[in-house]
């Protein structure tokens, strides 16, 4: 009996199997349907994921019609997290019939079947000026990151990684390099990441309508001006929405953190982790009971009040030591909300305009809120100094977050460049990125960035420059020097040390930028640089004179 192969719950064929000359049949995402993860190929991803369909007379099988990668949850009674199993198998056995070895198997998660009914909102952020000046012309998450990425293709990639595939994008403040940079990339259409079937990226400005004179006045104020949408007839099937952050850096399968939410019943799901004494003043705090309800929510904390949110956080799985160090349970800032749930208490308290500080607490008191633990690597690139240190950081071997991984790879821009030219320099524990160029230079803990130009006898040391929107040609740089003007890039001679240089920035021939007074906070625009928590930043398009020492 020969059956077929077809796309999901679609009539598209795509292949047949004979079942009675089957002996042993092993089906894996990552060899017979596409990958498990979208693939990018010629510039685009794709996440169509076939399944391999059995009538409902194939023996073996009970008569129900399945697929051998059924789409059946597996849940642990232990934990009450999803398992998921990415192949399944499928043998002869003595009688000669057709049956399933193992567990019950299931759809690797994220798969097209699940994520209709799940769609992300990204929150663009606000005027974020704990990051001044990176983000004086640009908003939060089109700050670059790593030397080739802005922070916005985090959560993208996540979602992408995770198999979601529709997805907004709230922006008010300098939106217009976020909006150019999610158009060039996040188009799916020709040239950029692309999907099939219903997704989407849409960017939803803050804007003005006859019933809402007000622009964006939080958090849940962005999601309620548009929560006319999530009822549109296009998100007609979705169930579950994500609210993300623009402005964090870590790796996460947000399918995982859906298939608690919905593996508990919850209204409300929170991302936590856990947190020591140090950081915790900074976040959203809470208590959980033994079934991972939360019963007690405070944003921020201080003194007592701090005092009062530490837990026995073994509850999360953490071992003694480890509970010990991190004695409370912060609020990573993402949520995920069944939309009807979302809805109603958007709509019944139009007053409140905060998700941390308004909606949770009372989502804790009446609605089931429920708490997930990501014990991973995760950082609030919401200061210069952690911003500064998450790039750096990126430097180690190996790092505690890797921009490449095969499984998920972190998506960005598509650019058309040749690879870094390093002549005759001593390169320490650096990121070097495309189209850069480093002559005669010693680089320790650093990150040079796109199309970066650093001359001859140079020495940077801790240190992250973001590198140049353009070339200039040889012929160029002559002339402006001819002039006594500055090129793009680090001129000759010039020694930088604990130093953020912003994109486009021209830093003369000789120049000592080393913050040799230990000024912790200095603002010097009209001079082309800032002094954030010890940090020189030198600005976009800014200019640092020959011999400047600073």
């Amino acid at each position: 009996m020969t059956h077929r192969i077809r796309y999901g719950n679609t009539n598209t064929l795509i292949g047949s199997f004979c079942v009675e000359s089957l002996q042993t049949c092993r089906c894996s995402w990552d060899r017979i349907v596409c990958c498990s993860q979208p693939t990018m190929s010629m510039g685009h991803a794709s996440t169509h994921r076939p399944r391999l369909v059995l009538p409902s007379s194939a023996s073996g099988f009970a008569g129900a019609r399945q697929s051998l990668l059924m789409k059946k949850r597996v849940v642990s009674e232990k934990s009450k997290t999803q398992r998921v199993c990415a192949s399944a198998e499928v043998v002869r056995n003595d009688k000669g019939e057709i049956v399933q070895k193992g567990s019950p198997l299931v759809m690797p998660e994220g798969g097209r079947n699940q994520t209709n009914s799940v769609l992300a909102v990204i929150l663009g952020g606000g005027a974020g000026t704990r990051l001044y000046p990176l983000t004086k012309n640009r908003a939060k998450p089109a700050v670059p990151i790593g030397g080739a990425y802005r922070l916005i293709d985090v959560p993208m990639s996540n979602c992408i990684n995770s198999g979601m595939s529709k997805i907004y994008i709230l922006t008010q403040f300098n939106s217009t390099s976020l909006n150019r940079h999610l158009a060039k990339t996040y188009n799916f259409g020709a040239g950029g990441v692309r999907f099939g079937g219903e997704g989407f990226v849409e960017v939803l400005a803050a804007t003005q309508t006859p019933t809402d004179k007000e622009w964006f006045q939080g958090t849940a104020d962005a999601v309620r001006q548009y929560s006319w949408l999530f009822e549109d007839i296009k998100n007609r099937s979705v169930e579950d929405i994500v609210i993300l952050s623009g402005d964090h850096l870590y790796r996460m399968d947000y399918m995982r953190f859906v298939d608690h939410h919905r593996a508990t019943n919850a209204d409300v799901t929170i991302g936590c982790l856990p947190m020591d004494d140090e950081r915790a003043s900074d976040f959203g705090l809470m208590k959980i009971d033994d079934q991972g309800r939360i019963i007690e929510f405070a944003e921020k904390p201080k003194g007592d009040a701090l005092k009062a949110m530490a837990v026995d956080t073994t509850v999360l799985g953490l071992d003694d030591k480890a509970a010990a160090m991190n004695p409370y349970i912060a609020s990573m800032g993402i949520y995920v909300f069944k939309k009807s749930a979302m809805l109603e208490l958007l709509r019944q308290h139009p007053e409140m305009n905060d998700f941390g500080g308004e909606i949770i607490p009372l989502a804790a008191a009446d609605y089931n809120v429920q708490a997930f633990l990501f014990n991973d690597y995760w950082e609030d690139i919401g200061t210069i100094k952690s911003f500064f240190h998450a790039n750096l950081a990126l430097t180690a071997n190996p790092p505690k977050f890797e921009f490449h991984n095969p499984e998920g790879p972190i998506y960005t821009s598509p650019r058309f460049l040749p690879p870094a030219k390093v002549i005759q320099s001593e390169l320490t524990d650096a990121i070097v990125s495309h189209g850069a160029m480093v002559k005669n230079s010693k680089i320790n803990h650093s990150i040079i960035g796109l199309r970066s130009r650093v001359g001859v006898d140079t020495t940077i040391e801790d240190t992250m420059i973001m590198g140049a929107d353009y070339y200039e040609s040889d012929e160029q740089r002559k002339l402006l020097e001819s002039q006594g003007k500055v090129p793009i890039g680090i001129g000759a001679g010039t020694t930088l040390k604990n130093v953020i240089v912003d994109k486009n920035a021209r830093i003369g021939k000789n120049c000592t930028i080393v913050n040799r007074e230990n000024v912790q906070e200095a603002s010097k625009e009209e001079d082309g640089y800032y002094i954030r928590d010890g940090i020189v930043v030198v600005l976009r398009n800014g200019t640092i004179p020959d011999n400047t020492i600073i």
